[in-house]
């Protein structure tokens, strides 16, 4: 049982912690300067070829 207790603490402290710091730096990589163009990009994927599929050369870029 004090193993449960350790963990149970671990959890609601430190690992609570580790994850808000992981999800704020998320949030920071993903509104970094210069990202726009590439999400900008992968949003638009759908849309680029709405009457034939891309020939091989335009599927590498």
């Amino acid at each position: 049982m004090e193993q449960y207790t350790f963990l149970r603490q671990f959890a609601d402290s430190w690992m609570l912690l580790a994850l808000f710091g992981f999800f704020i730096g998320v949030i920071v990589w993903v509104f970094r300067p210069g990202s726009s163009k590439t999400y900008e990009d992968t949003a638009n994927i759908p849309f680029r070829h709405e009457d034939k599929p891309a020939t091989s050369k335009e599927a590498r870029k």
